[in-house]
C-alpha cells in the first residue's frame, strides 16, 4: 500500500492537469511542459531550418504556445498541437528569410540529405549515384529548395522528404488537404525541373 501511494504521488501529472494550472495563473507550471517537449520541438526545428537558428526558433515555438494556450480546446492533444505550432514557426522562419532575400544556400539537415536519393527517383538520381556524387546531389537539392517559395519548401519537406500524408501535413500547416496535395505536386515538379536544369539535363 505504501509503495502504491509513493508511485501515485511521484507520477507526473498529465498535460491537461498542467495546462489547467497554467491557465489558472500558475505560470511556472508551463516549465514542466517545456522540459517534457523540448526535445520534440528541437527535433522538428532541426529537420526544417539551419542549425544556427534551431535554438532561437524552439524558444519562439514555446512563446507562441504559451500565448495561444487559452485557445487550446482539446488539452489532451497538446503534443500534436505543439508540433503543429513548431512546423508553422519553421514556415514563418522561411517566410521572413524569403522577404529579406537572405535564404542561405546550405540549409538541409543530415536527415533530409539522407532521404535525397529516394526523393530524387529516376534517371537523375541514378546519374548522381553512378558519378559518385551523393553529397553533391544533396547540395543540389538543397540549392533547389532555397529557390522555392516558403509554402512550396515546407510542403516539399513535409510530404516528400519526411513522408507525411497529405492529411498530416495539412494538420501541421493549418491548410486544407486539397491545398497540400496541389502544392506538393507542383512543388515536386518545380524542384525536379530546377535540379535537372542545374544538372544540365
Amino acid at each position: 500500500m505504501h509503495k502504491m501511494e509513493t508511485i501515485c504521488h511521484t507520477s507526473e501529472p498529465d498535460d491537461s492537469a498542467i495546462i489547467e494550472r497554467v491557465l489558472q495563473g500558475d505560470v511556472n507550471a508551463f516549465e514542466i511542459l517545456l522540459r517534457k517537449y523540448e526535445s520534440l520541438v528541437l527535433r522538428i526545428a532541426k529537420r526544417h531550418i539551419p542549425f544556427a537558428s534551431v535554438e532561437e526558433t524552439a524558444q519562439d515555438v514555446f512563446v507562441r504556445a504559451y500565448q495561444a494556450l487559452p485557445g487550446l480546446k482539446k488539452k489532451a492533444d497538446f503534443r500534436n498541437w505543439l508540433s503543429a505550432i513548431a512546423v508553422r514557426t519553421c514556415y514563418d522562419f522561411w517566410r521572413k528569410k524569403y522577404r529579406d532575400r537572405e535564404v542561405p544556400i546550405s540549409t538541409l539537415s543530415e536527415a533530409q540529405q539522407e532521404r535525397i536519393e529516394s526523393f530524387l527517383s529516376g534517371q537523375a538520381a541514378e546519374d548522381y549515384e553512378e558519378a559518385g556524387r551523393r553529397k553533391e546531389a544533396g547540395e543540389l537539392v538543397d540549392w533547389a529548395l532555397a529557390q522555392l517559395s516558403p509554402e512550396d519548401r515546407m510542403v516539399t519537406e513535409l510530404v516528400h522528404l519526411e513522408g507525411l500524408s497529405g492529411q498530416e501535413a495539412a494538420q501541421m500547416l493549418g491548410w486544407t488537404v486539397a491545398n497540400v496535395k496541389i502544392r506538393a505536386f507542383r512543388a515536386r515538379k518545380k524542384l525536379r525541373t530546377l535540379v535537372n536544369r542545374k544538372f544540365g539535363k
